[in-house]
């Protein structure tokens, strides 16, 4: 049975997870990462990735699952920002647009 302390746990991440979510949807939506922040995407989704990797190792379902979570987020936010962002491709010396999907 879960203690409050669980619940407590849950919460949090809940909470930590669902707070990349509007990110994601603003980045994609604008086809922009803009004012995205390079450095801390990286170190974010590195140390989101270590916290799933210790979660493994003790056996923490929740750490885990909350974890892989935010990873993909973190990873689609950074993912994002390196598609919208890169320069234009040049065929025939001409610029063209990035390839919608």
């Amino acid at each position: 049975m879960a203690s409050v302390v669980d619940y407590l746990g849950y919460a949090a991440a809940v909470c930590t997870t669902c707070s990349f979510i509007p990110q994601v949807h603003l980045v994609w939506r604008a086809r922009s990462a803009e004012g995205v922040s390079l450095g801390m995407y990286l170190i974010m989704t590195v140390g989101v990735a270590l916290w799933l990797c210790y979660g493994l190792l003790i056996g923490a379902w929740p750490v885990v699952i909350a974890n892989a979570l935010t990873l993909l987020l973190a990873a689609s936010v950074l993912l994002m920002k390196w598609r919208f962002e890169r320069p234009p491709r040049r065929v025939n010396g001409a610029a063209t647009p990035p390839a919608r999907p």
